[in-house]
C-alpha cells in the first residue's frame, strides 16, 4: 500500500462535488439575473446601473486570473476551491443586505395616501413631495449600489479557482482515458444551475418583496401582476447561499494529491515523480523542481506574462476566433440579464411568467444545442478548415431567425401625458387634472374606461373610488374622473391590457430555437481554439480566451445592453426630482433596439469567422504548394 496518499480518495467524488458547487454557483448567478428587473423597480435603478452591477463579479475575477495562472499547481487545489466556494458564500448574503437595511417598500396607493387621487381642495404643491420617505429612498439606492459592488466583487474573487482548478485536478488524477468522461459528468450536472436559478426566481418573485415583515400569507393590495409589485428577490440569494456553504465544505477533506487511476509512466505530469514505486526524498524532489521550467518565482512570471500574452495575440487565426465568440458571449449575456424584462415590457407578462419561459424553454435549447454540437463534432469529425465555415452556416441561420422577432410586437399603449394628449391639454398640464396637486413621484397606472392609460387615479382627475367588496384590501374602481371624456368616467385600478401577448409564446420558442441553432458551433469553435495553438500553450490559451471574452463581452455587454434599454424610455419616474427608474418605454424602439444589437453582434461575430475561414483557405493552399514544391 502506498503510504503517501489518503486510503479512501477518490477522483470519481471530487467530480460529484465539483459537479455541485457548479451547478449552486451557476444556479446563483442565474437568479441574480433573474432578480435583476426586479431590484431595479424596487430601488430606482435605470438598466445601465442593474446591468453594470451584474457585472461587476467580472472585474475582480480578470484581475485574478493571471494570478491563477501562476500559481495552479503550486497551491493546495481543493482547499483554494473552498475557500472561493465559502466566498461567494459570503458574497450571496452581502447582496441580501439591502433589503434588511431598507426601509418597508413603499408603493402609491390611494388606501395609504390620499394624495394619489384627485383633492380639488388641497393647495399642496407637487414639488413638496419630497419628505424623509422619498430622501430615504434615494439613501437606500446608494446603500444598494455599495453594498451590492462590493458583493459582486467579493463573488468573482470566489469564482476564480473555481473551474481552472477543478478541471486540472480532475484531469491530472483521473485516468487518462476517464477524463473527458469525468468533465463531462461535470459540465452535465452544472448546466442545471442557470435552468434551476430561474425557477427559483420565478417561485420567489411570487412572494411579497416584505413577506419577512408583514408575514407570509398576508392578503395584499398589490398582486403579481401589478406594476408596482415587488417580489422577494432576497430570498433566493439565501437559498443559494446556503448551496454554496453546504457544496464548498467538501473541499477541505481532499488532499492536495491522490493516486491516478490509470498511472501513466510516459505521462507528461508534473507528479510524474509522485505515481513512482518508493519513497522520494526531500533533495530528489527539489532537484526534479529545478529541472523543471515551471518554478519560476511570481515576479518573473509578471514579466514574462505580457511577452506569452503578446505572443499568442500575434497569431492572427487565434485572435481572429476569440474576438468572434466575445461577440456570441456580448449576445448571451444581453439574452440572460435582460430578456425577462423585454418580455415583461414587450408583451405584458408577469416578471415571474417570463423567468419561468426563460428558465424553462431557452436556457434547455442552449444546453441541447451545446451537447448537439459536441456530438456533431465527434461523429462528423469537422476538420480544421470545415469548422469556420460550418459555424458561419449555423449564425446565419441563427440570424435569419431573428429577423421576424423585429415584426413581432406592437406598439405603446396610449398613456395620457407620456405618448398621448388629452382633449383639452393646454401644451404642459391637462386642465382636467391642473387643480389636483398631483405630486411629480405618482405611480399607479390605472385604465380609463376610454381605453387610455393615465399614470396615477389623480392624472385620471378621479376623485372617488369603491372598494372591492370581496376585498377591503384593494380598490375596486375609480370615479367621477375628470379626465375621461367618455361616460361613465371611471378607471380601473390596473395598466390597459397589452394588445399583442398572443406573440409571447411563439417568441420565445423563436429566441430558444435561434439560440440552439447558434449554440451548434459552440463545441467546434471551442475545440478549433486548442487546435490552434502548441501543446505546452493549450492551457495559457484557455487562460487568455476566459480573461478576453470577460473583458470584451461579460464585463461591457450587460451594461451596453442596459444602455441600449435607456435609450427607449419615454417617461422616468422621479423622486425628490431626481431620475428614478423607467416607468414606460417606447416598444416599437425597445423592441429593434434590443433585438438589433443581438443581430448586431452576430453579425460582426459571422464576419470574423468569415475572414478566419478565408485565412485557413490560403494557409491550407499554401501549405499544399509548398508541398508539391518540394516533392
Amino acid at each position: 500500500m502506498d503510504l503517501r496518499y489518503p486510503k479512501n480518495t477518490n477522483i470519481k467524488l471530487f467530480v460529484l462535488c465539483h459537479g455541485l458547487l457548479q451547478f449552486s454557483q451557476l444556479m446563483y448567478s442565474a437568479y441574480f439575473k433573474s432578480t435583476i428587473s426586479t431590484i431595479e423597480k424596487r430601488y430606482g435603478l435605470s438598466s445601465y446601473s442593474s446591468g453594470t452591477i451584474s457585472s461587476l463579479n467580472e472585474v475582480s475575477n480578470s484581475i485574478l486570473i493571471v494570478f491563477v495562472s501562476y500559481f495552479g499547481n503550486r497551491v493546495h487545489r481543493p482547499r483554494a476551491i473552498g475557500i472561493g466556494g465559502l466566498l461567494m458564500a459570503v458574497s450571496a448574503m452581502v447582496l441580501t443586505l439591502p433589503h434588511f437595511l431598507s426601509q418597508h417598500y413603499k408603493y402609491d396607493s390611494v388606501l395609504h395616501n390620499r394624495h394619489d387621487i384627485c383633492n380639488l381642495h388641497d393647495t399642496v404643491n407637487s414639488t413638496e413631495s419630497c419628505g424623509s420617505d422619498e430622501s430615504r429612498r434615494l439613501a437606500d439606492t446608494n446603500n444598494l449600489w455599495m453594498l451590492m459592488a462590493i458583493a459582486q466583487l467579493l463573488f468573482g474573487v470566489g469564482s476564480v479557482p473555481i473551474q481552472p482548478f477543478g478541471i486540472s485536478y480532475i484531469d491530472d488524477f483521473a485516468g487518462q482515458n476517464n477524463s473527458p468522461l469525468y468533465i463531462a459528468i461535470l459540465f452535465a450536472l452544472s448546466v442545471f444551475g442557470p435552468a434551476i436559478g430561474y425557477l427559483l426566481g420565478s417561485v420567489m418573485l411570487r412572494i411579497y418583496v416584505d413577506a419577512d415583515r408583514i408575514g407570509l400569507g398576508v392578503e395584499q393590495e398589490l398582486r403579481p401582476g401589478d406594476p408596482r409589485w415587488v417580489g422577494a428577490w432576497w430570498m433566493g440569494l439565501l437559498v443559494a447561499s446556503g448551496c454554496l456553504f453546504l457544496t464548498s465544505i467538501p473541499y477541505f477533506f481532499f488532499p492536495r494529491q491522490m493516486q491516478t487511476e490509470k498511472p501513466h509512466p510516459d505521462s507528461p505530469s508534473i507528479y510524474l515523480d509522485l505515481n513512482k514505486s518508493g519513497p522520494s526524498t526531500e533533495s530528489e524532489t527539489d532537484s526534479s523542481d529545478d529541472s523543471k521550467a515551471v518554478d519560476i518565482s511570481l515576479l518573473d512570471f509578471l514579466k514574462r506574462f505580457p511577452h506569452m500574452f503578446i505572443n499568442l495575440l500575434l497569431n492572427p487565426r487565434l485572435l481572429l476566433l476569440i474576438l468572434a465568440q466575445c461577440c456570441f458571449s456580448s449576445v448571451i449575456s444581453g439574452l440572460s440579464t435582460f430578456l425577462q424584462k423585454f418580455l415583461e415590457r414587450q408583451y405584458g407578462a408577469s416578471v415571474s411568467y417570463s423567468i419561468l419561459l426563460v428558465g424553462a424553454v431557452t436556457l434547455p435549447a442552449v444546453a441541447v444545442g451545446m451537447l448537439i454540437g459536441g456530438v456533431i463534432m465527434k461523429r462528423v469529425n469537422l476538420s480544421q478548415k470545415m469548422v469556420p465555415r460550418f459555424s458561419v452556416v449555423m449564425l446565419i441561420i441563427s440570424t435569419l431567425f431573428c429577423v421576424p422577432l423585429f415584426f413581432m410586437g406592437c406598439s405603446t399603449q396610449k398613456v395620457s401625458g407620456v405618448n398621448h394628449n388629452l382633449v383639452g391639454q393646454n401644451g404642459f398640464l391637462s386642465s382636467c387634472y391642473s387643480n389636483c396637486s398631483c405630486p411629480d413621484n405618482a405611480f399607479n397606472p390605472v385604465c380609463g374606461s376610454d381605453d387610455v392609460e393615465y399614470i396615477s387615479p389623480c392624472h385620471a382627475g378621479c376623485t372617488n373610488f369603491t372598494k372591492n367588496p370581496n376585498s377591503t384590501h384593494r380598490v375596486q374602481t375609480y370615479t367621477d374622473c375628470r379626465c375621461i371624456s367618455r361616460s361613465p368616467s371611471h378607471a380601473r385600478p390596473a395598466p390597459c391590457p397589452n394588445i399583442c401577448p398572443h406573440f409571447l409564446i411563439p417568441v420565445i420558442l423563436v429566441i430558444s430555437l435561434a439560440s440552439l441553432i447558434a449554440c451548434l458551433t459552440h463545441n467546434p469553435m471551442y475545440m478549433m481554439l486548442l487546435r490552434y495553438v502548441s501543446p505546452e500553450e493549450k492551457s495559457f490559451a484557455i487562460g487568455i480566451q476566459f480573461l478576453l471574452m470577460r473583458v470584451l463581452a461579460w464585463l461591457p455587454s450587460p451594461a451596453l445592453f442596459g444602455m441600449t434599454i435607456d435609450s427607449s424610455c419615454i417617461w422616468w419616474k422621479q423622486v425628490c426630482g431626481k431620475r428614478f427608474s423607467c416607468g414606460y418605454y417606447d416598444n416599437n424602439l425597445l423592441r429593434s433596439r434590443y433585438l438589433g444589437l443581438q443581430v448586431g453582434y452576430k453579425l460582426i461575430g459571422v464576419c470574423l469567422l468569415i475572414i478566419l475561414a478565408w485565412k485557413e483557405k490560403n494557409i491550407k493552399e499554401y501549405t499544399l504548394e509548398k508541398r508539391q514544391a518540394l516533392l
